[in-house]
């Protein structure tokens, strides 16, 4: 699966100015070992321009097939998905270092993702009646066009098809423009959509690099955007888009807090925050970040998050039962450690890990830091990787305080034995767009999935999502 499908190759420029384009290359990098891996050629500007013109076009015969048609293709492309996915979880694994388990079980979340579409679409959109007294009126749910996905390398099939299958069952069409470190994932997206029988152009990606993204947001193409990724690109996406009045869906960051009350199982607690932490090697947006504890549980808690923490050694992440592989890149890898340090210096205490190991990779191990406050990275920040932050509370009013004290809105969590409370609170006071209680905040395609403040605006999946990228139009028929 490390081929380059036909269609997806850059086509030659053509035109006056095609010989002064210069062609991108998108290197990668095994994050495990730090060997270089494939070279793709990119998409010039003016290729990416065609392409998106191409997309539009198919758009317009797209909108006007049956839903009976975008089904069976979804359902197609499950099929196929499920049929490749030994190879699509071991290119994850060569572009961005994920495990190998971790790749099978998103390539099946991808795959179910397609089939729940497949399913539920049609009833989603139906036309609803309103009753206006007399006249026939309805609303009605029509697709925009072509979609602009900016997407990140963490999740690289689940982000993409969690935008593609609503989509493109909506009878919208869609652009990918992915992570630069996973050009194979975004190639190989493409190529399932083409096995499965999808028209040519209903779903592209292109291959080009950040600095590119503005002129296909202003292409005329380009009907709406939707991006996942730092709240930097976020602010810049929605201003290029802002400028010319196109709607975009933005999932950012999360600083996201779990809140231990006093009457916790605590190894039982333990034991969900170190899976809310560790999911993706704790490279995902919705990972448990802040572990914000009440006072008189917080050395047992500790103690038993750092044995918990203890069952995610690093290994190699082509091995079935590796828990913790590499960072995506020894960048990344150093960016977390600094925080690390940078809290130590302020204050924190480090309780397992926090040590880069002497190995070649981008590898880190799991860390719990205690005594976390503000002003320390690990307090403020997202910390993009597995580092646990335990933060005291004086009790429910204060940890709820500290958990809302922050620019993120993303996930939350709640660990209590009282269900009852924990629905109170995940319910009415926390600030974010997601709250579980007594488990790991994740993606799901039957529930809303997105944030509020620093974290975005706008919703993934479910029906909530698929309602985003759709003209609700409203009809009125009145006799003549």
């Amino acid at each position: 699966m490390d081929h380059v499908p036909s269609e997806a190759r850059s086509q030659p420029a053509t035109g006056a100015h095609a010989g002064a384009e210069e062609r991108p290359s998108l290197k990668t990098v095994d994050p495990a070992t730090g060997k270089p891996g494939r070279v793709y050629p990119g998409h010039t500007p003016q290729e990416a321009q065609a392409i998106a013109r191409d997309v539009h076009t198919a758009f317009l015969s797209w909108r006007r097939t049956r839903f009976t048609e975008r089904a069976r293709l979804m359902r197609e492309a499950a099929a196929v998905l499920r049929r490749r996915k030994a190879d699509l979880a071991s290119l994850m694994t060569d572009e961005m270092g994920k495990t190998l388990t971790e790749g099978l079980d998103e390539v099946e979340k991808c795959a179910g993702n397609c089939d729940y579409y497949a399913e539920h679409a049609e009833p989603f959109l139906a036309r609803e009646p309103v009753d206006m007294g007399g006249p026939k009126a309805f609303v009605t749910y029509n697709p925009l066009g072509p979609i602009l996905a900016v997407m990140p390398w963490n999740f690289p099939l689940w982000q993409v098809f969690r935008f593609a299958a609503p989509n493109l069952m909506a009878g919208n069409v869609g652009l990918l423009k992915h992570a630069s470190n996973v050009p194979g994932c975004a190639l190989a997206i493409e190529e399932v959509f083409r096995e499965a029988g999808f028209p040519k152009d209903v779903f592209r990606t292109l291959l080009i690099g950040g600095k590119d993204v503005k002129a296909i947001i202003d292409s005329p193409s380009v009907a709406a955007i939707t991006l996942t990724g730092s709240v930097d690109a976020g602010r810049k996406v929605a201003e290029a888009a802002g400028r010319q009045l196109k709607k975009v869906v933005l999932e950012l960051g999360g600083a996201d807090a779990y809140v231990v009350l006093e009457d916790v199982d605590v190894k039982a607690a333990a034991k969900v925050a170190a899976m809310a932490r560790m999911v993706n090697g704790g490279q995902s947006c919705i990972a448990g970040k802040r572990f914000i504890v009440v006072k008189s549980v917080r050395a047992a808690f500790e103690q038993a998050l750092v044995e918990a923490m203890a069952e995610y050694p690093m290994g190699d992440p082509r091995h079935a039962d590796t828990r913790l592989g590499p960072m995506q890149s020894v960048a990344a890898r150093d960016e977390i450690h600094d925080q690390v340090r940078r809290s130590v210096e302020k204050g924190a205490r480090i309780l397992v890990g926090g040590e880069i190991p002497d190995r070649p990779g981008a590898w880190y191990p799991a860390t719990v830091l205690t005594n976390v406050r503000p002003g320390q990275p690990a307090h403020d920040e997202e910390v993009f990787g597995p580092v646990a932050a335990v933060i005291e509370a004086e009790g429910e009013a204060d940890a709820i305080r500290i958990a809302n004290d922050s620019p993120f809105g993303l996930g939350s969590g709640v660990l209590t034995r009282d269900l009852a409370r924990g629905e109170r609170i995940a319910a009415e006071d926390l600030e974010a767009g997601m709250s579980f209680v007594n488990q790991n905040v994740r993606s799901d395609s039957r529930l809303p999935f997105g944030g509020v403040k620093h974290s975005g605006y706008g919703r993934e999946v479910s029906r909530y999502g698929l309602l985003e990228f759709v003209n609700i139009k409203s009809v009125l028929v009145h006799p003549a």
